[in-house]
């Protein structure tokens, strides 16, 4: 009877703890259109475009020679110099955006209990450019010349460790990394963390700084990288006709999330309440989606069926959009097998068309302009939209922000490998 009794309690107390509801309270970017939210934002309702030439290397062997970096960021703006020089620029780009998520969201971490706060992010490689340095050093001098740091600088998992160093954060600490679907499976971890009461307060997202020439000559290799040099700015085109491959870009995008009662228990302010989030796996090939995108379609009803929304309340999604032939089509499939008529009254835009594809802080970023589409009614383009595909024939937002009421939107992530993952964000109302 004891047992019993005791087992009943302990499924109520978990019934309560997925009962939670978890809202975003602050949010911070790096990208190539803008070092922070606001200019970010705006950069997107502008449809301005984050890619040119490569400055970073020299790109004249390569077939693409253009990618969206990152541009006048300084990260001794955030560390001091030697601090600086031991970390990658993955690294860099998720402190600045921890950083400026903290401070949006008024975190009073003097006051807290830092053992509830935790930080789970996600990047798709790591550090991708000291592992061509060293190997360089290597091959060049031999086993001494390879930096005692280069292990530390190299690790996926390096960022959120400097991030709870930096701020004394005890809580869960760890990168997930599944391609271009990390950033979102890092978001939906922590969602479930905090529901499940392991955690008040989760700094997440993603981050990542591919943009080196081991990087290019894999993804040129494969040929899935536009290769449009004459026109660099009107390369990354989701959903076109004339589409033709994707392009690199680099950054962070990184999130605040808090169970309610937290927040509400701090008087935060709250923008926005992340209600549901799925996962799923093609179990298919190891670049292209199923041709039925029966992945993306489950991933996407797992996320609305954990929000407790039905597909006609959905009024916008940001699409995994990447401007390469087969994804474009495929997620157009997905989302009409799943909605149906109301697949049409869908607005739908690509983030990708102005920053690139970040591999695995896509999602990170794309999460921050879906939240911002929810709070402020508004839906970026996805621009260069010129010739429409008759494959690909819904509305896509093209070239112009839209003004509409967004009270559901969905944020889609697919990886390399049969990874997806959705998330679901809601208007807040308390």
């Amino acid at each position: 009877m004891l047992a019993d009794t005791k087992l009943a309690a302990d499924d109520k107390l978990r019934e309560n703890s997925m009962n939670k509801r978890v809202v975003v309270t602050g949010m911070g970017v790096i990208s190539s259109i803008g070092n922070n939210v606001p200019d970010y934002w705006q950069s997107l309702l502008q449809g301005k475009s984050g890619v040119d030439y490569i400055t970073r290397f020299d790109a004249e062997a390569f077939d693409t020679k253009f990618a969206a970096e990152v541009k006048n960021f300084d990260p001794t703006d955030y560390l001091d110099r030697k601090e600086a020089r031991r970390m990658e620029a993955f690294t860099h780009y998720a402190i600045a955006a921890a950083e400026q998520a903290i401070g949006h969201a008024s975190l009073p971490l003097e006051k807290l209990d830092l053992t509830r706060i935790g930080v789970i992010l996600g990047t798709g490689i790591g550090g991708m450019d000291v592992y061509h340095r060293e190997t360089l050093n290597l091959l060049a001098s031999g086993p001494r010349k390879v930096s005692p740091f280069f292990i530390p600088m190299l690790i996926a998992d390096i960022a959120p460790g400097h991030i709870s160093m930096r701020y004394g954060l005890k809580g869960p600490n760890y990168t997930t990394v599944s391609a271009c679907a990390s950033s979102a499976h890092s978001i939906s971890t922590a969602l479930r963390l905090i529901r499940y009461g392991d955690a008040d307060v989760i700094i997440t997202g993603g981050t990542e700084s591919t943009i080196t020439k081991m990087c290019f000559a894999g993804f040129n290799s494969m040929r899935a990288l536009s290769t449009r040099n004459d026109d660099p700015q009107r390369a990354s085109r989701p959903f076109e006709a004339d589409r033709d491959g994707f392009v690199v870009g680099e950054g962070a995008g990184i999130i605040i999330l808090e169970s309610e009662e937290h927040a509400l228990r701090r008087n935060a302010k709250i923008l926005a309440e992340i209600a549901g989030a799925g996962a799923t796996s093609d179990a298919y090939h190891i670049t292209a989606p199923t041709p039925d995108g029966d992945g993306a379609v489950r991933v996407m009803k797992m996320a609305m069926d954990d929000a407790g929304i039905r597909p006609e309340q959905v009024d916008y999604i940001n699409a995994h959009g990447t401007s390469t032939p087969h994804n474009d089509k495929i997620e157009t499939v997905a989302i009409k097998t799943l909605f149906g008529d109301h697949a049409k009254n869908i607005a739908i835009s690509s983030t990708k068309s102005m920053v690139g594809h970040l591999l695995g802080a896509s999602g990170g970023v794309e999460i921050i302009a879906t939240i911002l589409s929810v709070i402020h009614d508004r839906i970026h383009p996805t621009i260069n939209y010129e010739t429409p595909d008759p494959e690909c024939d819904l509305d896509y937002t093209p070239n112009k922000m839209v003004e509409k009421t967004v009270n559901v939107a969905l944020s889609n992530s697919f990886g390399f490998g049969g990874h997806n993952g959705c998330l679901l964000v809601k208007k807040y109302q308390q």
